[in-house]
């Protein structure tokens, strides 16, 4: 395994992890679903989630990346949970999403 793939790995371990310590006990690493990629944790009904452990932000790539997930996982939610540069702690680690998928989220908070 290249140490690309061994961060990737890790980071999508500590995000499932952080997931189940905080309430979400199915939260797990998807497994490779072919030529359409919905996510790197899956558990959660309705939420894509991409994980990514890169030194350089790559917002508009990482979002156009997310919006087809989400399309192919037919989700309504989903974030791309970035590392942060020093912090190993996942709860420190940025959470992106385009507006239009965070102000749907609150409008279903609110019913």
């Amino acid at each position: 395994m290249s140490a690309s793939k061994r961060k990737g790995t890790a980071a999508e371990r500590a995000v499932v992890d952080y997931l189940i310590a905080n309430g979400f006990p199915y939260a797990e690493r998807r497994a490779l679903s072919g030529a359409l990629d919905k996510g790197d944790v899956t558990g959660i009904p309705g939420v894509v989630i991409e994980v990514k452990n890169h030194a350089a932000l790559d917002l508009a790539g990482w979002l156009n990346e997310l919006m087809r997930e989400m399309d192919n996982a037919r989700a309504e939610y989903g974030t791309v949970v970035a590392k942060r540069r020093g912090h190993a702690d996942p709860s420190q680690w940025y959470a992106i999403m385009p507006f239009e998928v965070w102000v749907a989220m609150l409008r279903a908070l609110d019913e």
